[in-house]
This record gives structure tokens, C-alpha cells and sequence, in this order.
């Protein structure tokens, strides 16, 4: 099984990996993985968990979507956000869950739907990630 290299870039850092086997992203119309002369495209990405599979083992991360671009030997991954798995604050993402919940409870007129069911999924999706 081959290797290809991933870059990760966020508003706020950019990590590399060089030594991947195995990708997995949480696309808008479902989860797909890419190999090592995947297909080349570009597709959007929606909040879900990333799978890195390296030489050294498998590494979980939260994301809140973006765009990832593959290439013959590369993937490059344009992210709102990412968490490794046990670098997440669950305390936080609890709260936040709580808040979004309390905010669909009170079922305001003026509320924004959208937005709302971003961050449930948000925190929802941190916390399912902080397990693995």
C-alpha cells in the first residue's frame, strides 16, 4: 500500500502529513476515503470526523467542513476548523451543546434555523470524536 502526503489548512495553522495510507472525509453527500492515486477532484465537505491512517496508526480529528482538492499524490484539505480527537475540550463542547439545545427549546421566531442546527451538529459531532 502506497503513502501520499495530506496538508491541512485552517484560518488559524497548517499541518502536514507524509506518511498517509488511508483518508477519510465526511463529504456533503457522505463519508469517502482516498488512497494513493486516488482519483484527482475536488469536494465539499461537511462537519464529521476525519480518519488519518499513517505508518504509525489511525488519528481522529473533528471538523466543521471545507473543501479537500486530490491530487495524483497529494490531498489537500481547506478546513473551517479541526480538532484531534484527544485535544477536544469536552467541557466546552458540552456547554455549547446545551446552549444550542436550550436555544431550540425556546423556540424563538426570530431564531436562525440555520445557524442553530450548525451548532448542534458542531458540538454533537466534537463529542462523538472525543471518544475515539
Amino acid at each position: 500500500m502506497g503513502v501520499f502526503s495530506v496538508e491541512i489548512v485552517t484560518p488559524i495553522k497548517v499541518f502536514n502529513e507524509d506518511t498517509v495510507k488511508y483518508l477519510r472525509c465526511p463529504g456533503i453527500d457522505g463519508s469517502f476515503g482516498v488512497m494513493k492515486k486516488h482519483r484527482n477532484g475536488i469536494i465539499a465537505l461537511d462537519i464529521g470526523e476525519l480518519k488519518i491512517e499513517t505508518k504509525n496508526g489511525i488519528e481522529w480529528y473533528a471538523t466543521s467542513g471545507g473543501f479537500v482538492e486530490i491530487t495524483d499524490d497529494k490531498v489537500e484539505l481547506l478546513l473551517e476548523s479541526i480538532e484531534k480527537s484527544n485535544e477536544i475540550d469536552v467541557k466546552r463542547a458540552s456547554e455549547a451543546l446545551e446552549r444550542a439545545k436550550q436555544r431550540r427549546a425556546d423556540n424563538k421566531e426570530d431564531i436562525d434555523s440555520v445557524r442553530l442546527e450548525a451548532s448542534l451538529s458542531r458540538a454533537i459531532n466534537r463529542l462523538n470524536v472525543s471518544n475515539k
